[in-house]
C-alpha cells in the first residue's frame, strides 16, 4: 500500500475498494458509518450516476431532544456529507472537495420520519469541473430541505464547498489540511 493510500481514512479506503467492485451501489456503505448509524440516518436511494442521494431518518429515543422532537445535531448530520460526496464521486481523483461552511435553519419541530434529497445535476458538475480547471479553485453553494412525511419543511441547510484540482498550488498561509 502506498503512503498516499495509507494517509486516507479507513472508511474512504474501504469505500473506494467496494466502489471499484460494486459501482454506485457501494456508496450505501454510508449507512454503516457510525455517526449515521447512531442517529438512524439511512441512505435509501442513490442515482446510478451518484448525482442524487435520498436520505431518511426516523424519530427514535436516541435522536430526539428534550422536547421529543428531532435533535438539531442529528438533522444536520443527516445533511452533512452528501453534496461533498456527490462532487467527490463525480469529479474524480484529480479534485479535492472540502466543506467550508454550513448553515442550518430550523423551520418547525421534526416529528416522525424526515427525509432530504441531495442532488447536483451532471451539467452543473461539468461547469464546476471546467471552472476548477480554469481557475484552480472554486467555491460553490448548495441548499437542501429536510421535510417530514407530509412534505412540510422541517429545516433548510446551506453548504459552501471548496473544490480544487489536486495539482493547484495552495497559498502559503493556508493549512495543507484544508483546501
Amino acid at each position: 500500500m502506498s503512503s498516499a493510500e495509507q494517509s486516507k481514512p479507513l472508511f474512504r479506503r474501504v469505500g473506494e475498494r467496494f466502489r471499484a467492485i460494486l459501482g454506485t451501489r457501494a456508496l450505501y456503505i454510508v449507512n454503516t458509518y457510525l455517526p449515521c448509524l447512531g442517529a438512524g440516518i439511512r441512505v435509501v436511494n442513490i442515482s446510478p450516476d451518484a448525482t442524487r442521494f435520498d436520505v431518511q431518518m426516523p424519530l427514535r429515543p436516541w435522536n430526539q431532544n428534550y422536547f421529543g422532537t428531532h435533535f438539531g445535531g442529528s438533522l444536520y448530520a443527516m445533511c452533512d456529507p452528501f453534496f461533498a460526496l456527490i462532487l467527490t464521486e463525480n469529479l474524480g481523483a484529480d479534485f479535492l472537495v472540502w466543506d467550508k461552511s454550513a448553515t442550518i435553519r430550523f423551520i418547525q419541530p421534526g416529528r416522525g420520519r424526515v427525509s432530504a434529497r441531495f442532488e447536483i445535476p451532471p451539467e452543473h458538475i461539468d461547469q464546476i469541473r471546467e471552472k476548477a480547471n480554469r481557475e484552480g479553485r472554486v467555491r460553490v453553494s448548495f441548499s437542501a430541505k429536510v421535510v417530514d412525511d407530509k412534505g412540510e419543511v422541517v429545516a433548510e441547510v446551506d453548504k459552501l464547498l471548496s473544490i480544487r484540482r489536486k495539482s493547484a498550488k495552495r497559498p502559503s498561509s493556508q493549512s495543507p489540511q484544508h483546501p
